[in-house]
């Protein structure tokens, strides 16, 4: 951190305006903010501390994440320390209205709220291209691991959807 990067060293606010520039790398139009993994920020004079919680414990974007929330942290503190806290677990409930809207304009079906009782059939995703109910799982197994392979019957549009978790 430079000397002038010192006088503009930011408030926790700012910290968290500024991670809301970065963003999920395997959902690139949400950011790591609004889907829930950035769980507290501490700003202590030049020093920042950020804890996370990776979607998955095993979550291979985690170290892309640490790595750009540091680069954009580091010219605005001398020192920027990254947590990561695994319990209480992620949930997909943490992920903000904003990035629910996002996800399904790209794509990609949002997970539905988590029900307060155990359901042995889950309920339906609904398909972002048509919206209808009359989809499939057609693989729990997606390109990531938060991410199902799904199929709208309505459409006939295989798509992606966000594990509930």
């Amino acid at each position: 951190m430079t000397q002038a990067a010192a006088q503009t060293q930011k408030t926790p606010e700012e910290v968290w305006a500024l991670l809301e520039t970065v963003m999920d790398p395997e959902l690139p139009v949400v950011s790591v903010v609004e889907l829930g993994v950035v769980r507290e920020v501490m700003v202590e004079g030049g020093r920042v501390r950020v804890t996370l919680t990776p979607t998955f414990s095993a979550c291979p974007a985690l170290r892309v994440m640490q790595d750009e929330i540091r680069g954009v942290l580091e010219p605005f503190f001398t020192e920027v320390v990254l947590a990561t806290k695994l319990s209480p677990p992620w949930s997909s409930d943490w992920i903000a209205e904003s990035a629910r809207a996002k996800l399904q304009a790209f794509g990609i079906a949002p997970p539905q709220p988590s029900a307060e009782l155990l359901s042995l059939q889950p309920a339906p995703t609904p398909c972002p291209r048509c919206g209808s109910l009359d989809t499939e799982v057609k693989n729990t197994f997606g390109p990531t691991l938060c991410k199902a392979l799904l199929y709208c019957n309505r459409c006939r549009e295989p798509f992606e959807g966000f594990k509930a978790v």
